[in-house]
């Protein structure tokens, strides 16, 4: 293919051994106090040293005494920078995932949350092959229910904000998990800080709405720990954590360098969690579902699939939302008038404005009680993209389609 001679050059995807995370950081860009920190938090022990010069570093786990690192205290010596490179270097041939997770903390300063399930073991102490999907299914869902919290304080999100809070998850880094048992997230400082806050407050919240009822019977205590960001997706997500286990632990632990956000612990110790408590955590998931009510709104959207059994009367119609909910997709019903206006508005590639209710059944995806549809105008250039969009999705147009259509609408519409 020739290329025109003003066309820019295609943009090359950099080689994998290219990026930044592949290679340590250099010297002059850590912390000596930092990386101490951080030693001392992935389980290294320090054995010795010259006292405020540097300290002698050494793995955990048996087998591994003969690998040590010279960690400088300070930059005070002319060797400092000497001993950090060398402790890189030495931190980079490492295989052990203690070394693996303090680069990445000091290349991507990072918060880490961590997981544990204390799973029965198997033969020669193997876990299941499905405990670790289990343990990243639920660690996903937690942290999904933190990035949707910090998007607004509610018992039940539904299909809202998931755009949004799924991007805020593009950049945590994951480190492999231990047989299902262990898993970390790495979740950087400048993106995700607000993320990694929300869950260390809405696991504490959680916890004591758990005691409060296993104590007193009452379920109030949840109400108020939706201000924590307690919800239905995170209650959730703790019980696939804890189900299928004795027991199972998360904790937040903050990036040295960045230090404590503010109103949290300095030092928070692990989160715990027990089968006694999934009684609680299912009533509360049921609670926040019920008590969230539908939200009256006007929704601005281009109507993407039609359908009705017949040339006439009511019929059902897909909007892709452009303004009005922070949501991608509705269903609603339309009487025949309405339903007329939005086959016309989708023919010339026009969105229409509509006011109904948001219903909470089906994750706040259908809107109820629809009325008032009309046209939306929009500048030429504005309505070309919207039917070439529109055109080059399947199914476009559904008018008549009969019952073979059922799932139209696909899997994003069910509950």
């Amino acid at each position: 293919m020739i290329r025109p001679y003003d066309e820019p050059g295609r943009q090359v995807r950099p080689h994998p051994d290219d990026l930044a995370w592949h290679r340590p950081p250099e010297p002059a860009d850590v912390d000596p106090a930092v990386l101490g920190a951080l030693l001392h938090r992935h389980g290294w022990q320090r054995r010795g040293g010259a006292p405020g010069r540097y300290g002698r570093w050494t793995p955990p786990g048996p087998g591994v005494g003969a690998t040590s690192l010279l960690v400088p205290e300070s930059r005070a010596f002319p060797d400092s920078d000497d001993l950090l490179g060398e402790a890189l270097d030495a931190l980079a041939r490492s295989a052990t995932p203690a070394a693996r997770e303090v680069l990445i903390s000091l290349t991507v300063p990072s918060d880490e949350i961590r997981w544990w399930r204390d799973v029965p073991d198997g033969p020669a102490g193997a876990a299941a092959w499905t405990a670790d999907e289990h343990l990243r299914t639920a660690a996903r869902g937690m942290l999904l229910a933190a990035a949707l919290a910090t998007r607004a304080r509610t018992g039940y999100h539904g299909a809202r904000h998931r755009g949004p809070a799924a991007a805020l998850l593009e950049h945590v880094l994951v480190s492999p998990a231990a047989e299902g048992r262990r898993l970390t997230a790495f979740v950087p400082v400048p993106t995700g800080r607000a993320l990694a806050v929300r869950l260390h407050q809405a696991l504490y919240a959680t916890r004591e709405a758990i005691d409060y009822q296993r104590a007193t019977g009452g379920m109030d205590a949840f109400d108020g720990a939706v201000a924590a960001g307690v919800s239905r997706e995170l209650t959730e997500a703790l019980t696939a954590l804890v189900r299928g286990t004795e027991g199972a632990r998360v904790a937040v632990a903050w990036a040295p360098g960045p230090g404590v956000p503010d109103g949290c612990a300095t030092t928070a110790e692990p989160v715990e969690f027990s089968p006694g408590d999934l009684p609680a955590l299912h009533a509360a998931g049921l609670r926040y579902l019920r008590g969230e009510p539908s939200v009256p709104v006007r929704i601005t959207g281009a109507v993407v699939r039609l359908r009705r059994s017949g040339p006439r009367g009511a019929g059902t119609v897909r909007l892709r939302v452009l303004a009005g909910a922070e949501v991608p997709h509705l269903r609603v019903t339309l009487d025949e008038e309405d339903y007329r206006v939005a086959g016309h508005a989708h023919l010339v590639g026009l969105p229409v404005r509509v006011q109904g209710l948001l219903e909470r059944r089906g994750g706040f995806r259908r809107l109820t009680g629809a009325r008032g549809v009309v046209p939306v105008e929009v500048d030429d250039a504005e309505r070309d993209r919207l039917m070439k969009s529109l055109q080059e999705s399947p199914g476009w147009f559904e008018e008549a389609c009969g019952e073979g259509d059922a799932d139209a609408y696909g899997d994003g519409d069910r509950a």
